[in-house]
């Protein structure tokens, strides 16, 4: 299986017999880093969209995709409520629910609650220093792509050595949640975003430590959208894994590499 990550919370899961995204965000701006070649007319075919919640970064190039592609798209009650508006056919939207197990074949897809991580007033205040005036005028981004309810997504790959991928769009995970998912039994590579708060890495490890994957790999870290957006250091995240016991093993992908996995 293929895997690329897309920038943000975006990946493309691609075999011969499935091809789905979740997350995509690949618009981006110009002043986003690093920059990323992927290109939206690179992403076919695509049968499946997931997602995990409706803020901009996660849902605003679906439209687009979606048209291009037919794909069908799973998502929350609110981010279908944004996609129709957007022009998307009734048709080509699945309400996801908490606990739907959707069975395509090759893999199932699952879908779970989750919770958005809670800005700090540290990263706020960065953020508005950062955004200044402009500001005002970015403020359509959070107007027009509401979060609505957050999921994050189990995917079940039939017959590979790497089966089961979970795949977090924010880091908002409280204690039940976490429960919930352990005992949904053992992960096999777990996707985690990096962004949101100046503790990142400290709480991100903590939901690495409980969940115990065999494999982690980060994301969201990335300068995606400045001024609202920063480039988070990794670094601490990545020796934080390593001295845990037993230490899980971290997979470093680069934006737009196509890896085997």
């Amino acid at each position: 299986m293929k895997l690329t990550w897309l920038g943000t919370a975006g990946f493309w899961f691609n075999q011969s017999d499935f091809s789905f995204l979740i997350d995509p965000f690949i618009s981006r701006n110009a002043q986003a880093l690093p920059k990323l070649k992927t290109q939206i007319s690179d992403l076919s075919p695509i049968h499946q969209i997931f997602i995990s919640h409706g803020h901009f970064d996660h849902l605003m190039d679906v439209p687009y995709i979606a048209k291009r592609t037919r794909a069908k798209i799973y998502c929350s009650k609110i981010a279908a409520k944004t996609l129709l508006r957007e022009g998307i056919l009734p048709s080509q939207i699945s309400y996801a629910e908490p606990g739907t197990v959707i069975d395509f074949g090759s893999y199932q897809a699952v879908c779970i609650p989750s919770h958005h991580v809670r800005f700090d007033i540290p990263l706020l205040l960065k953020t508005l220093m950062q955004a200044g005036t402009n500001l005002f005028s970015l403020y359509p981004l959070f107007k027009h792509w509401p979060k609505g309810q957050v999921f994050s997504w189990r995917f079940i790959f039939k017959n590979r050595p790497h089966k089961v991928f979970h795949h977090i769009g924010s880091a908002g995970c409280t204690q039940e949640e976490i429960q919930h998912i352990k005992q949904m039994g053992s992960i096999d590579v777990l996707m985690l975003p990096l962004q949101g708060h100046t503790r990142i890495c400290d709480l991100t490890i903590k939901i690495a430590e409980h969940l115990a994957p065999k494999t982690v790999i980060a994301h969201h870290y990335d300068d995606f959208y400045p001024p609202i957006s920063q480039f988070v250091d990794i670094n601490p995240f990545k020796k934080a894994l390593q001295e845990l016991q037993p230490p899980i093993h971290f997979l470093e992908i680069k934006m737009g590499e196509v890896v085997s996995i």
